[in-house]
């Protein structure tokens, strides 16, 4: 099946145009690079078996055999028997064991100790020359199929971005058949019915190996209807197009998939500083957890560097919870030629960041660093007049969160440095300065930031699914979430979309 692993190769004789090739193929890369990984472990297989296994059943019964049944026997002096057998219903199935298994074939589901109760109609006719007269009789008879085996084997790949799920094996056996006639002179013919025995678990057998197929086809329809984009927001979304096949292993499965935020209009390619060399396995501490999901720094870094492209991040701080910190008369003893040029003016400070917030995470923490000019306006009357930039370097640490399906957090001041990029006023005394900005980014700009930190992004889950007792590991340049995972019966896995919020 075709992949996402597009590779151009586009060589030129002039300098220029490799240049834009080089710039082109960089971003076809980022598009087909993992930041995100995914691992089901055998308990996270198990529980989507279960679930799978009770989908399965539910869609299933009642299910009417479609065919009938008949035979016809010579017997002494009875003549021809014509036996019927109709309207053969399954009403009930019961999974004692079942299991999945990885391997290079696929991924293996069998239930055994399957049994199944079935209904059906019975009909009898025959006549002789002893008797010139049709007799006949007719009931009803329940079955009980036991013993029985159900298996498939899956196959589960990369096309274009989303999964392809293929039915590659599937069988279904039955062991032993019981059956017990009710009306008429049933237990005249018992016997006989049982020669139905064969043709009831052939018809079962059947029946059920189609309703699987029918039941592949749809959840890879389900699968492949996936979005490859989430929604973060009116200006933002994550992609999670599948790169490259799901990786199996004895006991667990891998996805990868882009994970970086994208404005959904172009590629948001990735520096070579922040690209990820490589992509580890997700590792939990608790090997228990059905699922983890690990992050490369890169995620985070495309958001910083989609906001800031968007121009997301500049701002006018008019208010601030002191406000006399925004007229020139709070800053007569800091900048006393400010007072003097423009006394009990108002003032604006107007916030830009000069490049995308860095993040980097370590074993320990998350930090950023921001690289931001503060412009001083005085406002005299409709006039604002710009008067000096003061470059700052904000360095914070910040904590992770799970919400929900939601991957929060918030950030605290570290560490702020300062120098005077330009000046209309004359030279400042930055140490004066520097507790000012000090108070201005603990009052103002951490709390801002963190009103949307706090809102977090959603983590790839599908619809219905719920993180449960998640834990967050930090490690060189990722962070991993493991969690259990519980699921709403209230939805169909038919119908479910991908979540969004």
């Amino acid at each position: 099946m075709a992949s996402l692993a597009f590779f151009f190769v586009l060589i030129s004789s002039t300098f220029l145009s490799s240049q834009a090739n080089n710039l082109h193929l960089q971003q076809l890369r980022t598009q087909d690079e993992s930041f995100t990984s995914i691992l089901v472990s055998q308990n996270g297989l198990d529980f989507v078996k279960d679930l799978l296994v009770n989908e399965a059943i539910s869609s299933i019964i009642p299910l009417q055999l479609p065919a009938t049944i008949e035979k016809s026997a010579r017997i002494p002096f009875l003549g021809n028997v014509h036996m019927v057998i109709s309207n053969v219903t399954i009403y009930k199935i019961d999974v004692l064991a079942s299991y999945v298994k990885l391997g290079n074939s696929g991924i293996a589901i069998v239930a055994s100790g399957t049994t199944c109760n079935l209904t059906m109609n019975w009909h009898y006719s025959y006549s002789s020359w002893l008797v010139p007269i049709e007799i006949s009789d007719g009931g009803r008879a329940s079955v009980e199929v036991e013993g029985m085996e159900v298996g498939l084997t899956l196959g589960l790949e990369n096309h274009e971005g989303t999964l392809k799920l293929s039915l590659l094996e599937s069988g279904c056996y039955v062991k032993e058949i019981t059956i017990k006639l009710d009306g008429g002179a049933s237990w005249l013919y018992q016997g006989m019915i049982n020669a139905f025995e064969e043709q009831i678990g052939s018809a079962v057998e059947s029946a059920i190996t189609s309703k699987l197929k029918d039941g592949i086809l749809k959840l890879d329809s389900f699968l492949q209807s996936l979005p490859k984009e989430i929604p973060v927001d009116d200006n933002a979304s994550l992609n999670v197009s599948f790169v490259e096949n799901p990786e199996l292993s004895s006991s667990s499965i891998e996805f990868d998939i882009n994970g970086l935020f994208t404005d959904g209009k172009k590629v948001q390619p990735v520096s070579n500083h922040y690209r990820q060399v490589f992509q580890p396995s997700v590792f939990c501490i608790d090997q228990s957890k059905m699922l983890g999901i690990s992050l490369d720094e890169a995620v985070f870094n495309s958001a910083s560097a989609l906001y800031y492209d968007a121009e997301f991040m500049e701002w006018i701080v008019d208010k601030v919870p002191d406000q006399a910190l925004l007229n020139t008369a709070g800053w007569r003893f800091i900048i006393p030629q400010l007072y003097k040029k423009y006394p009990n003016d108002d003032m604006n400070l107007n916030i830009s960041l000069s490049s995308p917030p860095v993040i980097r995470i370590s074993e320990h923490n998350i930090g950023a660093t921001v690289y931001a000019d503060v412009i001083i306006d005085v406002v005299e009357g409709s006039q604002v007049i710009s008067v000096a930039c003061i470059s700052l370097v904000i360095r914070g640490t910040g904590s992770v969160k799970i919400m929900g399906n939601n991957l929060g957090g918030s950030v605290k001041l570290d560490d702020l440095a300062m120098s005077l990029k330009w000046s209309k006023i004359g030279n400042l005394r930055m140490y004066l300065i520097q507790p000012v900005m000090w108070t201005l980014v603990q009052t103002v700009g951490i709390p801002y930031a963190n009103s949307y930190l706090g809102k977090g992004f959603p983590l790839p889950i599908i619809h219905g699914f719920t993180l449960q007792n998640a834990e967050i590991i930090f490690s060189s340049s990722k962070v991993t979430v493991c969690s259990n995972v519980s699921y709403s019966e209230s939805d169909n896995l038919n119908q479910v979309p991908i979540h969004i919020k």
